[in-house]
């Protein structure tokens, strides 16, 4: 049975079914054991709702989610770094983690809180510990910030909700501030409202980075995200260790100046802004991690040279921008599918082993900090794909990150591109993955969250993930 016929299945039943095999097979396919006495804890329906036979299973499992978010609250210490390392309560922390950047839109879809609960709670079960996720819609339907400075107070508590969600599962969040790109609004939605109230400089998008209106805006957003109260927990998101750090903007380009000037000045001046404002969490620009001109010798380090120089001329400037004493951690993203034309997998395979070395030996020796890879992922559809393609990339991916931490280098650790539960399918894309598509990468996920939990301090190395690894005896 195809996984569109276990869902359409759980979808007409709602619950286990004792008598229908469908219901049986859902959850086999979950990697969940189903008797006819007690239904499977973790198993899911279609609407990211749990399972149950009985109401006394549901009074037990939700005890088992008390205790859960008990020890997610006792996990959530304070972080930071030494050297080319995070650290927590004194020890090496290792990120195994993953995108979700749906959850706060869901959230304010409505009754999306149960879609983030699952999202959560199958992370936590995978061992993942960082979720990386969008902390911005500006402008259209839904929007967080609905013009500048102003901002809807639904959405804003559906991103209180998705932080106190986090919280209960022990997920630590990487939030990202904008976007280079247009979906949810991004730097092209702050040029717009600056044209449209007559103090804009120029109708480029990349006057985003330079116009002292838009970085105004962009500040004053900032200030307003980093200082709320969660309406939840009541605790200022900048006093909050349920956040893992900020992201200054994803993927930023700056085609309009490729010496890369414009781009490193206003990395600097807002990488500088939020730790005036919040100097307990880490900050990270949220680069692709293309070489520029300042790094000649790296440049043919980027994707196909051969090919041009494309990629040194978008702005962004890998080493340059890293260095920037504000910035806590490098970030770099990893699409062979998207950057190599023509090639063949394990040409592609043998470029992402290239490019991650590369990377983190730039962050032993070029600026000392933590490197961490914030997306990577193999899309489907490649003409030659098969699932065992994805499988091997991951692995290489892994390994690659845990052969520099064991040494005690800069590879700090990773968050693939993407996971979602089901009902969520409006979401993917050709990098999506539903965690019970294939046990071989379930299995993949969870063997990298325990070597790098083994490998990390005693914070790490403890609650679910510590049994989980135990079990599995990694």
């Amino acid at each position: 049975m195809s996984r569109t016929q276990l869902v359409e299945a759980s979808s007409r039943h709602g619950e286990i079914n004792e008598g229908d095999p469908s219901s049986v097979l859902f959850c086999v396919y979950l990697g969940c054991k189903h008797s006819k006495m007690t239904a499977p804890t973790g198993c899911l329906n279609a609407n990211g709702d749990n399972f149950f036979s009985s109401v006394k299973e549901k009074r037990n499992f939700a005890e088992e989610d008390k205790s859960t978010m008990k020890e997610g609250r006792k996990k959530l210490t304070a972080h930071n770094t030494t050297g080319s390392q995070f650290v927590v309560e004194g020890g090496p922390f290792y990120v195994n983690g993953w995108n979700s950047y749906w959850l706060m839109d869901r959230v304010a879809r409505g009754g999306g809180i149960s879609k983030v609960r699952a999202m959560m709670r199958t992370g936590s079960k995978m061992g993942l510990t960082v979720c990386r996720t969008w902390a911005f819609n500006d402008g259209g339907y839904n929007a967080l910030q609905t013009s500048p400075g102003h901002f809807d107070e639904r959405i804003f508590q559906a991103l209180d909700q998705v932080i106190a969600e986090a919280n209960q599962h022990g997920i630590r969040l990487l939030l990202c501030l904008v976007n280079n790109l247009q979906a949810y609004g991004g730097k092209s939605q702050y040029v717009k409202w600056a044209m449209q109230e007559g103090v804009g400089l120029s109708s480029s998008n990349d006057s985003f980075f330079y116009d002292p209106s838009i970085r105004q805006y962009f500040k004053n957003y900032v200030r307003t995200i980093l200082t709320r109260k969660n309406t939840i927990t009541g605790v200022d998101y900048r006093d909050d260790p349920t956040i893992f750090g900020w992201e200054l903007i994803n993927e930023p380009r700056c085609m309009t100046d490729s010496s890369g000037d414009t781009l490193q000045d206003w990395i600097e001046e807002m990488a500088t802004f939020v730790k005036s404002i919040d100097n307990k969490h880490l900050v990270t620009v949220g680069l692709e991690g293309f070489y520029g001109p300042s790094s000649p010798k790296r440049l043919t380090v980027n994707p196909q040279p051969e090919l041009g120089e494309w990629a040194s001329l978008l702005g962004s400037d890998f080493i340059r921008n890293s260095k920037v004493s504000a910035v806590d951690f490098a970030s770099a993203h990893i699409y062979p599918d998207h950057w190599l034309k023509g090639q063949g997998f394990e040409e592609k395979v043998e470029y992402v082993s290239l490019w991650m070395q590369s990377h983190i030996d730039d962050g032993d020796k070029e600026f000392k900090k933590p490197v961490m890879f914030t997306e990577f992922g193999y899309s489907n559809l490649n003409e030659d794909y098969k699932p065992s393609q994805r499988d091997k990339f991951f692995k290489v991916v892994f390994d690659v990150i845990y052969d520099s931490a064991k040494k005690n280098g800069s590879a700090a650790g990773s968050c693939l591109w993407q996971l979602l539960v089901g009902g969520m399918e409006d979401y993917n894309d050709d990098f999506g993955m539903f965690p019970w598509d294939r046990p071989s990468m379930d299995h993949i996920i969870t063997e990298h969250s325990c070597r790098l939990s083994n490998l990390g301090g005693s914070a790490q190395m403890k609650g679910y993930i510590k049994d989980l690894c135990l079990r599995r005896q990694w």
